[in-house]
C-alpha cells in the first residue's frame, strides 16, 4: 500500500494530553507521523506519547500553556529543532465553564477566552511564523457547531468559537491575498464526550453534560487528520448534529432562538459531583482510558456524515449519474 500522506510528517497538536486532542495524536500514530504533543499537564502528555509509540508513530512532548504566546513559541522553537520542519500545526486545545453568563466569574471567562481563543489565535501566529518562509504547511483550527449557533450557559465557549471563526476568515482571506502556499482549514465539531464540560459546579448541582447526539473523540479524531491530510477544504463538519444545527441555524435563526430558550435554560445534569470549581480550567484533569465523561451511557463511534463529507466529490458524482440514468430511462419510456 502506498504511505500515507501524513507518514514522516511533523504534525503539531496542541490539547494533546486528553479529550479530542490525544484521540488526534492517537489517529496521527497510527498514520506514522512524527508527532509533537504540546499541553500544560506531564502526566496526560508522557501518556499520549505512549498512544502515539503504541499506534506506530514517534511522539515528542512539550509542556506549555496555550494562553501564553512566549510557551508556545519556545515549545515549536523546540519542535523544529528536534522533529524538524513543522508540517501542519492542529489547535485542538479549549476549555469551557457552563452556567449563566453573571454566574460565571471574571477570571473564568477570562481564562477560558485565553484558552479557547488565544490559544488558537497564538498557534497561529507561531505556525505562521515558521511556515511563511518556506511557503508550506497546514494549519486546522477545531471548532465546533457553537461557532456558528450559541446556547445558553456556553458564553464563554460560545464566544470564543465565534472569535475563532471570525479570525481564521481574516486570515484566510489574508493569505489568499498574498498568494500563500499554507492552507488553512476548520473542523466544525458535534457535542463530545471529553473532559472539557467538567468545569463548574451549576446551580442545580451535578455536572453538565452536552445534548445528544454525543460523539466519541475517536469521531472527531478522524475527520481532524482527514482535514489535516486534504486542506483544500474551508470547513468540514463532523456529526449529524453538526449539520443540523448550522442548517437550522441558516434557515430559522430565531425558532432556534426559542426553542434552546425553552429547553436549554436549564444545565443537564450526569448526576455525579464535578472534581471542583473549574476544575480543568486551571489545572490539568488526568484522563481515565474509556471513562465516559459526557454522562451519556452510548456516545456515538461512527459517524455518517463525516464520511459524507469526506467523499462528498464522489458521492455528488454518484447522485448526478444516477439522476443522468434516471433522467435517461424516463426520456426512453416517454418517447415510446
Amino acid at each position: 500500500m502506498a504511505p500515507h500522506i501524513l507518514q514522516d510528517r511533523v504534525v503539531v497538536v496542541t490539547g494533546a494530553s486528553g479529550g479530542v486532542g490525544r484521540a488526534v495524536v492517537r489517529e496521527l500514530g497510527a498514520k506514522g507521523a512524527k508527532v509533537a504533543l504540546v499541553a500544560r499537564g506531564a502526566v496526560g502528555l508522557g501518556a499520549a506519547a505512549v498512544d502515539v509509540g503504541a499506534a506506530g508513530g514517534i511522539a515528542q512532548v512539550y509542556e506549555a500553556d496555550v494562553a501564553d504566546y512566549e510557551q508556545v513559541r519556545k515549545a515549536a522553537e523546540r519542535i523544529e529543532a528536534e522533529l524538524g520542519p513543522i508540517d501542519v500545526w492542529i489547535n485542538a486545545a479549549s476549555s469551557s465553564v457552563s452556567a449563566r453568563f453573571t454566574d460565571i466569574s471574571p477570571e473564568e471567562y477570562e481564562r477560558t477566552t485565553a484558552v479557547t481563543y488565544l490559544g488558537c489565535v497564538w498557534g497561529t501566529r507561531v505556525a505562521l511564523e515558521l511556515m511563511r518562509p518556506r511557503n508550506r504547511g497546514t494549519i486546522v483550527q477545531t471548532g465546533s457547531a457553537l461557532a456558528h449557533r450559541s446556547v445558553p450557559l456556553r458564553s464563554a465557549y460560545c464566544g470564543a468559537e465565534h472569535g475563532i471563526r471570525g479570525f481564521t476568515e481574516s486570515l484566510r482571506t489574508e493569505l489568499l491575498a498574498e498568494r500563500s502556499g499554507i492552507r488553512v482549514t476548520t473542523v466544525q465539531l458535534p457535542a463530545m464526550n471529553a473532559p472539557r464540560l467538567g468545569s463548574t459546579p451549576s446551580q442545580a448541582g451535578g455536572r453538565p453534560r452536552p445534548k445528544p447526539p454525543v460523539h466519541q473523540p475517536e469521531v472527531a479524531a478522524r475527520g481532524i487528520v482527514h482535514a489535516a491530510a486534504h486542506p483544500e477544504r474551508k470547513e468540514y463538519w463532523v456529526g449529524a448534529g453538526t449539520a443540523a444545527v448550522l442548517m437550522a441555524q441558516r434557515v430559522a435563526p430565531a425558532l432556534v432562538d426559542h426553542y434552546l430558550a425553552r429547553t436549554a435554560g436549564q444545565p443537564r445534569q450526569s448526576g455525579e459531583q464535578p472534581a471542583g470549581d473549574a476544575a480543568n480550567l486551571w489545572e490539568p484533569v488526568e484522563e481515565v482510558p474509556g471513562h465516559d465523561d459526557s454522562g451519556h451511557h452510548h456516545p456515538h463511534a461512527r459517524s455518517l456524515q463525516l464520511w459524507l463529507s469526506q467523499h462528498r466529490r464522489a458521492v455528488l458524482l454518484t447522485l448526478a449519474a444516477a439522476g443522468a440514468v434516471a433522467s435517461a430511462a424516463v426520456t426512453r419510456k416517454s418517447s415510446r
